[in-house]
């Protein structure tokens, strides 16, 4: 059951996406897409497997990762690429929305919870979502831009590990968030700091390391899948 929280502080539910929100993840789905559609180059290719791998095992350097990514898409029209990304969002992953994630979404606003995505993907993969689930808020890796086209950098922090953390925080201060009243769900044992920054961590779809964690710190793991 879902608490509505005291009248003196807002309580958040912050929800991550891929395992979670989504029963895929959409950063692979996204390397298909580019592939398929000739954006990415071979060796990029190879290098971003081996990243989702490593990100998977909590074991890539998020910065460095976001930094080299960004820097693929320097040049691009910001909507173009919008365009581009809610095509693909519509076609390849609309129908992999975890129905339990639909129904949490519910309850926490009928809680009178703010709700906010809070994803390392950028928003261009993001706002789909958002706007699919209506989520107001999304807490994202932010991409630079200058006069409508990406300069092919990303505004660090990358919303990813720690990083989540320094935007959740950012977040909370603004909207008088208390975060020790607040929830996170999330598949990921790289999400660990972010679990454990809120009073509600919630486990779904875990990874085996955050599987192992959540047993130690006996939190409950959440099954979600799509419809």
């Amino acid at each position: 059951m879902i608490g509505a929280g005291s009248s003196e502080a807002v309580t958040a539910a912050f929800f991550d996406v891929d395992h979670t929100l989504l029963a895929v993840n959409s950063g692979a789905s996204w390397l298909r897409h580019a592939w398929r559609t000739g954006r990415l180059r071979p060796l990029r290719a190879l290098q971003a497997i081996g990243w989702l791998i490593r990100y998977r095992l909590a074991l890539l350097d998020l910065e460095a990762m976001t930094a080299l990514a960004a820097s693929d898409y320097r040049g691009d029209s910001v909507a173009a690429l919008d365009g581009e990304a809610r095509a693909w969002f519509h076609r390849d992953i609309v129908a992999h929305v975890c129905v339990e994630g639909r129904a949490r979404i519910s309850e926490h606003r009928a809680s009178g919870h703010l709700v906010a995505l809070l994803t390392s993907g950028t928003r261009f993969s993001a706002a789909p979502l958002a706007e699919l689930l209506g989520v107001e808020h999304v807490l994202c890796t932010e991409l630079e831009i200058e006069d409508g086209r990406l300069t092919g950098r990303h505004l660090p922090p990358a919303c990813a590990g720690p990083g989540k953390v320094v935007h959740a925080e950012r977040f909370a201060a603004a909207k008088g968030i208390d975060l020790a009243r607040s929830y996170f769900y999330t598949d990921s044992f790289s999400d660990l700091p972010m679990l454990e920054r809120v009073g509600f961590p919630r486990v779904v779809n875990p990874d085996p390391r955050l599987r192992r964690r959540a047993r130690v710190r006996g939190w409950e793991v959440e099954t979600w899948r799509a419809a």
